[in-house]
């Protein structure tokens, strides 16, 4: 037996405490078991429906049970508060509002220069190392990064009426800075700037997809408002740093998401914490937990927290997704994107 059928055979055992004759893995509550070379155990656990005190004794159950397990050198619990897999005889998921696309998920940020798009296109990387068919949609209508981080240059090509994605590291991207002058300014008001994205998703050519990731404008305006209500993604990620003044916009965000009806899959700490690489000396410039204590304050999952290094300044300049450790921090936060929204 692997090390991954012990930790299937161990979660086995963890009671559902909302469904005592069920374990956690018949109930849906555990999901998404992934084990490293290294032995480093990750999952997602849904705590919808319990408590905040029953909640944490679940997690330490199945964190101790896991760590029980021989091989094992360190478990990662990931918290959500939707399951993906739906009871025996249910509905399935529901598909998005785009033809030949399953699942829309939008990256959001209260405010500009926390990392939102480099977040977007290494979580749109991560899904595609995971499985998926995946589009990344460049909605950042004023400051377009996506051709930069995936390296594309020119305009987009149109056939048949259609725009055309570039495909990059196994994804197909579309952005606003591939069909305008990256020398000039954007000047739109806001309803031709949403119905210009509007049209970006609908014609272009995305062929089949399990997932289009879309990266919102920072902010809360008439863009990100007319996205979330026309095109209802199946989830929002939302991207801060650890500093107050971030966490303040972000809680915007979050509350956006709520009154439009889209949930919020979660909250990524970017920029948390820099390794000095001569010294080893690890100084948090943007304060530390300020995204994780946010999130379970508005009651929303933690999705985990991208440090400041220069590997993810040099991955973004060179065009290349983020490898390394911070690579599997996107891979584990993709894994929670997956299951919850239930591709």
């Amino acid at each position: 037996m692997t090390i991954k059928d012990d930790v299937t055979a161990a979660l086995a055992m963890v009671a559902d405490p909302a469904a005592a004759s069920e374990s956690v893995l018949q109930s849906g509550r555990a999901a998404g078991i992934v084990v490293k070379d290294d032995g480093q155990v990750g999952l997602v656990l849904a705590v919808d429906g319990l408590d905040k005190t029953t909640a944490e004794r679940l997690q330490a159950a199945v964190e101790a049970a896991v760590k029980r397990v021989p091989g094992v050198s360190a478990a990662r619990i990931i918290l959500t508060a939707d399951r993906a897999s739906a009871p025996a005889g249910s509905a399935r998921p529901k598909e998005s509002t785009v033809p030949g696309i399953r699942k829309l998920v939008a990256v959001a940020s209260g405010k500009g220069g926390v990392g939102k798009s480099t977040v977007a296109a290494n979580l749109a990387f991560a899904l595609a190392r995971a499985g998926q068919t995946v589009g990344l949609l460049d909605a950042d209508i004023y400051g377009p990064s996506v051709p930069t981080l995936l390296g594309i240059e020119g305009r987009a090509r149109v056939e048949k009426d259609r725009l055309q994605p570039e495909i990059r590291h196994g994804i197909k991207a579309l952005s606003m800075g591939m069909m305008t002058d990256p020398n000039k300014a954007i000047v739109w008001r806001g309803p031709m700037a949403s119905s210009a994205l509007v049209q970006m998703v609908e014609q272009c050519d995305w062929g089949p997809l399990d997932v289009l990731v879309i990266d919102l404008p920072p902010g809360t305006g008439d863009v990100q408002l007319t996205l979330a209500q026309k095109l209802k993604p199946d989830g929002a990620v939302i991207v801060s740093t650890p500093q107050d003044l971030a966490l303040i916009d972000a809680r915007r965000a979050v509350a956006m998401f709520g009154e439009v009806g889209v949930r919020v899959l979660g909250v990524v700490e970017n920029m948390a914490g820099y390794c000095c690489p001569a010294c080893g000396h690890v100084s948090d410039p943007f304060g530390h937990g300020g995204a994780e204590a946010e999130a379970a304050r508005i009651g929303v999952p933690f999705l985990g927290r991208i440090p400041l290094q220069m590997e993810v300044r040099t991955a973004s300049e060179t065009a290349q997704p983020v490898g390394g450790e911070t690579g599997a921090l996107f891979d584990e936060i993709a894994r929670s994107v997956v299951v919850t929204v239930g591709l």
